[in-house]
């Protein structure tokens, strides 16, 4: 049985069709890469399956329909870190952090602050964030800040994470940090990865399946070595993709 299973995804705005059919699945282990143009409907792919807009068809987790999932059973299995995070609260980065564990307190008024501190720790050493922990979020870098919200994610300890542009406006070396931090994650037993990712060569990198998509649908699913096919890429980019990237490692 796959771990998340997406059968005849569809998703509408009015008359305004962003997703039409797509289906694919994810089995332990897997990063899957969503890839291709802007309005392919990537991002909206991803907040379907974290139950955040209305769609057709079916999105199975472990089987079980995530329609009649209770949300904290949907917390205790995924997590889902977006693209922009808006601070407006002078929380520290270990406060925030501990939010990650709000799925497993004792009943609905549980206390965050009775969390069982073992994750919390081990969540801030993996991002490296320990020596910040009392650090206002509001003095943070966004790769720092990037890095605070992924921490809450490893706190939370989910068997999926679902990852909306993970390095979107981050340097160079946050985003070698970030997709680092998520491949070492995804090596512990019974984990998988969705991202949306507009950067190609990262995809390739570090992503084991891609889906690619374009105009609502897909074009192609598979490992990433057959669905970075030339012909497929430019079919959705419109363009000589593989001479773009050479052309552009041509400068260095």
């Amino acid at each position: 049985m796959s771990m998340l299973e997406v059968k005849h995804l569809g998703v509408r705005y009015g008359e305004h069709i962003v997703v039409q059919d797509v289906s694919f699945s994810l089995e332990e282990g897997q990063w899957l890469m969503l890839i291709g143009p802007n309005g392919a409907g990537k991002s909206t792919i991803v907040n379907a399956i974290s139950q955040g807009v209305n769609y057709t068809g079916e999105v199975l987790w472990q089987g079980k329909n995530l329609r009649r999932m209770k949300p904290v059973e949907m917390a205790r299995n995924m997590g889902v870190l977006s693209q922009n995070h808006a601070v407006g609260y002078g929380f520290t980065v270990e406060e925030v952090v501990r939010l990650g564990r709000y799925a497993y307190a004792p009943g609905f008024f549980g206390s965050h602050k009775d969390a069982d501190p073992a994750p919390i720790a081990q969540a801030l050493s993996l991002t490296g964030l320990t020596e910040l922990a009392g650090q206002s979020v509001l003095t943070l870098s966004g790769g720092e800040l990037q890095r605070t919200f992924l921490a809450q994610l490893f706190a939370q300890n989910p068997k999926l994470l679902i990852l909306d542009e993970p390095t979107n406006h981050l340097d160079l070396v946050y985003q070698k940090q970030i997709f680092a931090l998520i491949q070492q994650w995804l090596k512990d037993s019974g984990r998988a990865v969705i991202s949306v990712v507009h950067d190609l060569s990262l995809a390739r990198a570090y992503g084991t399946h891609a889906l690619l998509l374009d105009k609502s649908k897909a074009i192609c699913y598979g490992t990433v070595g057959e669905v970075f096919q030339s012909e497929l890429l430019n079919k959705a980019y419109g363009m000589d993709v593989r001479q773009w990237m050479q052309t552009m490692l041509g400068q260095w």
